[in-house]
């Protein structure tokens, strides 16, 4: 079983983290700032594996940023690294060539996939076209709360104009409602 997940850049900033079992958070903090320093001081044509405490690191360093996953020690290496390289590709799919920024300014999509694609620290689903699948209703269903949200706003506001921006999403006329 996965203990945690953590992304993190070659500068040491962490970008994502996600745990699996109950750790203080003074502990966590501690075990991520160790890590990173362990990762980032191996060189590129190390392997990928190295054992750590009582668990096996499994990476890997996609453009700016190291994906790390936790293991426990009787876990298949590869299939963590399989593990790690399917999210990326779903993080690809979803944001077209992902990079650094959208983490960092998407972190909620990024958060939302893996635990679309990841429960418990166990693989959930292992068919990429049903984890995006699942996100596209996610994203649509966020779309529709957007819109009715701002459909109640101009009516409780008593708005004159025919349309209505909320979060920078332009909303159809609603001139269906009466003022």
């Amino acid at each position: 079983m996965m203990r945690f997940m953590l992304l993190f850049s070659r500068q040491g900033k962490l970008r994502l983290q996600k745990w699996y079992t109950a750790t203080a958070e003074r502990d966590k903090k501690k075990m991520v700032r160790e890590l990173m320093q362990v990762v980032l001081a191996r060189k590129p044509k190390m392997c990928s594996f190295l054992e750590w405490r009582d668990l096996k690191i499994v990476y890997k360093r996609y453009a700016s940023l190291y994906f790390c996953c936790a293991v426990e020690e009787q876990d298949n290496e590869l299939i963590t690294l399989e593990v790690i390289h399917r999210f990326v590709e779903l993080l690809d799919k979803y944001f077209g060539s992902v990079c650094e920024l959208d983490i960092i300014f998407n972190f909620e999509k990024a958060y939302f996939i893996l635990d679309e694609f990841l429960m418990g620290g166990e693989i959930q689903d292992t068919s990429k076209k049903s984890v995006l699948k699942a996100i596209e209703q996610a994203d649509l269903l966020q779309e529709v709360c957007v819109c009715m949200l701002c459909i109640l706003e101009c009516c409780l506001h008593g708005s004159q104009d025919q349309t209505c921006y909320l979060n920078s999403h332009l909303v159809a006329p609603y001139s269906f409602i009466s003022s």
